[in-house]
């Protein structure tokens, strides 16, 4: 039978094959964590002629496995070629879309227009009501001066 000893047991959590997270028996860390800020990745951005570069170059590659070899040299992935490929058929298909022509529409002047078209209905319905409420005040006037029984006497609202 063999007996370990706990000095035998700290020693091989110090070396550098132990277990990720292995403690000593007394619960300190074996090192110092390490002080170096690590930089945040950023995105890579490509611009139009980087991505019509690398799509000529994809679209180059005859043989098996060149596709493969030029996206690791360049660090992209197959979507995003897929994607690029996708704007650009998209790009095309705009330049080629017929172009209206004459002048452009202006769309604030449009709006303005509406505006005052609304405002002119709703003067108009405003004097309407105004008128209407003037008829009816003659109307119970009447009826009062005539004797006659009115909406209220009859329960109905006006």
């Amino acid at each position: 039978m063999t007996t370990l000893s706990i000095s035998s047991m700290t020693d091989s959590l110090d070396s550098p094959l132990a277990e990720p997270g292995a403690r000593r028996a007394s619960g300190a860390a074996s090192a110092a964590p390490n002080p170096e800020v690590v930089p945040v990745a950023k995105r890579r951005r490509f611009s139009g002629a980087e991505k019509q570069r690398l799509l000529e170059a994809a679209d180059r590659c005859k043989n098996s496995g060149e596709r493969g070899a030029l996206m690791r040299r360049e660090g992209l992935y197959s979507s995003l070629l897929f994607r690029w490929r996708k704007e650009l058929r998209e790009i095309e298909r705009e330049a080629l879309a017929p172009q209206r022509r004459g002048p452009k529409p202006d769309l604030g002047l449009a709006q303005r227009r509406r505006e005052e078209v609304l405002t002119r209905e709703n003067v108009r319905l405003r004097g309407e009501l105004e008128r209407a409420h003037i008829v009816i005040d003659v109307q119970k006037k009447l009826c009062t001066l005539l004797g006659l029984p009115t909406a209220q006497q009859n329960g109905e609202d006006t």
